[in-house]
């Protein structure tokens, strides 16, 4: 039952040693292959290095491993003071807040227990005492 495996890596080989060929590379010898991070595309872990860009074989797709790096540094959420923050964390408020469409304004140093980072322009989803679910901005937000 080996050998299935066995013709699999030689194909491997054989693709990335022409992607190297065609786009007049030299090989010398390929890095482990658990080196480089998989592929954003099709989740391949057979990538490797072309230069400045990282390459997959099996799809062809290329991408900059410092484009990669700053794309995960965009997306985590921060306090105002640059903390992180995660889900299930417990934050102050910074800033007297008014509540659109009410006469309610969360008041500086309400506490709100359980927050759940979510995607948009309110970057904090959580429930606030006394005035219910809500969306936050986590500039008028600090840790602890």
């Amino acid at each position: 039952t080996a050998a299935p495996y066995v013709y699999m890596d030689l194909q491997l080989e054989l693709r990335v040693a022409r992607v190297c060929v065609k786009q007049h590379l030299t090989i010398t010898s390929l890095p482990a292959m658990s080196a480089f991070p998989p592929c954003p595309s099709c989740a391949s872990e057979y990538t490797y290095d072309n230069g400045t860009l990282l390459a997959c074989p099996e799809c062809g797709n290329e991408w900059s491993a410092a484009a990669e790096a700053a794309a995960k540094e965009a997306s985590l959420v921060r306090d105002a003071n640059g903390n992180e923050l995660q889900d299930g964390d417990t934050v102050t408020v910074i800033k007297d807040l008014k509540v659109k469409g009410t006469s309610s304004v969360v008041k500086v140093g309400t506490k709100v227990k359980n927050i759940r980072i979510v995607d948009g322009d309110h970057d904090i989803d959580c429930r606030i005492p006394g005035i219910g679910s809500m969306g936050l901005k986590s500039e008028f937000v600090k840790k602890g």
